[in-house]
């Protein structure tokens, strides 16, 4: 999957230059938070897919569930990528075959790798995984990028009352 990310990481830089005002903060202060954040939204994402609840026969979480989890992975992504000043017009990357358990975790291991080496190189290398988990999903890019653009919003009014 080819999911281009030009127009989200500009309103990305929006978002965060409001939220980084608005909490008297800046993007050197906030980086090692927004990986541990990344992380989390990580986490959330597998959890709400169940892959690795073999004990249980309980479905997944519906699609918007799956979508707005993978979303908040792609914002704190977009912001990371801003740090580093990205330029890419686009992430790619494609279904490997591995069971979803092992693209999780070889999520988290990337994760693991941009946070204590933040260089570009292992920033594209840890983005290529959204790309990889919205094609095991099911998701397109118009998925990606339209539910982006509704969390977006939702997270300007969050900003407007104060969340």
């Amino acid at each position: 999957m080819r999911f281009t990310i030009t127009q989200l990481r500009e309103l990305q830089g929006e978002l965060d230059a409001r939220i980084f005002k608005q909490h008297d903060t800046d993007r050197k202060r906030t980086r090692i938070d927004r990986c541990l954040a990344l992380s989390v939204e990580i986490g959330e994402l597998a959890n709400e897919t169940r892959c690795f609840k073999y004990w249980s026969v309980r479905p997944a979480s519906t699609r918007e569930v799956l979508l707005e989890e993978l979303e908040d992975s792609i914002h704190f992504l977009l912001s990371l990528g801003i740090d580093l000043e990205d330029q890419s017009d686009f992430i790619e990357g494609e279904d490997d075959g591995k069971h979803l358990s092992e693209t999780f975790l070889d999520f988290y291991s990337a994760t693991s790798t941009l946070t204590f080496d933040f260089t570009l190189e292992n920033y594209l290398a840890c983005f290529k995984f959204v790309a990889v988990l919205a094609e095991k999903l099911g998701f397109s890019e118009s998925d990606l990028v339209e539910f982006y653009l509704k969390k977006n919003m939702k997270n300007h009014q969050r900003q407007d009352t104060h969340y």
